[in-house]
């Protein structure tokens, strides 16, 4: 045992010069590991504070964004309300220029009926105008002329009823100013006020619309 204490103790002498050195240089050791310890510190704190800086500008970018989408959710909405208005706009026109077109095929031949009125007139007074009692087969050409007459009237009525151009003969009905026309008024026994006791001359429709008022008499209150 006194050998090993021996042999250890001459071992350890040879490094003891080498401790005293680790120990005197041991004070610039410590300042080095504080620098370096307050230098960790600094990088990591530069780093929290670059990470705070990031975490507050995405905030900031985002904010940006939510305003800008705002806006461009507004104008979107703005457009789409100018949209559907100029839809409905564009749908109205369609559909005045196609009652216009409708109209005019409808009433495009109203001056031509009102001619042709004229001519209908004509024609009922040349059949009122013959008398009745010579209508006879001793007259012949009277017959003939008179039939020929009716036929033709006929058959222009039934060409104003294909244009959709109808007759207004009132007599009895109630006064309407919108397709009657008064002449005159008259006292009329056993008929109501207002209603029209004489036609003097017939009126026309055309599809519904007053082309030519009849001109009549009203019965006036007693």
């Amino acid at each position: 045992m006194a050998a090993v204490a021996q042999c250890v103790r001459g071992a350890l002498r040879p490094r003891l010069p080498l401790l005293s050195v680790a120990l005197r240089t041991s004070p610039r050791l410590l300042c080095a590991a504080t620098q370096q310890k307050n230098t960790g510190q600094n990088l990591e704190e530069d780093q929290s504070q670059s990470q705070n800086e990031q975490k507050v500008e995405p905030s900031s970018a985002e904010k940006l964004l939510g305003e800008e989408k705002a806006k461009l959710e507004e104008q979107l909405k703005e457009v789409t309300e100018k949209y559907k208005r100029a839809l409905a706009d564009a749908e109205n026109v369609r559909q005045r220029s196609q009652k216009l077109v409708e109209e005019a095929k409808l009433y495009g031949i109203q001056s031509f009926c009102k001619d042709l009125l004229e001519v209908a007139d004509i024609l009922e007074k040349a059949t009122e105008s013959v008398p009745k009692e010579e209508i006879k087969d001793e007259n012949p050409h009277l017959k003939s002329l008179y039939e020929g007459l009716v036929m033709t009237e006929m058959q222009i009525q039934k060409v104003f009823k294909k244009h959709g151009l109808l007759r207004l003969n009132p007599v009895g009905a109630k006064f309407d100013p919108y397709e009657h026309e008064a002449l005159f008024h008259t006292a009329a026994e056993g008929q109501e006020p207002g209603t029209i006791a004489l036609v003097s001359k017939i009126g026309y429709k055309l599809h519904g619309r007053t082309l030519r008022p009849a001109l009549v008499g009203v019965v006036k209150d007693a």
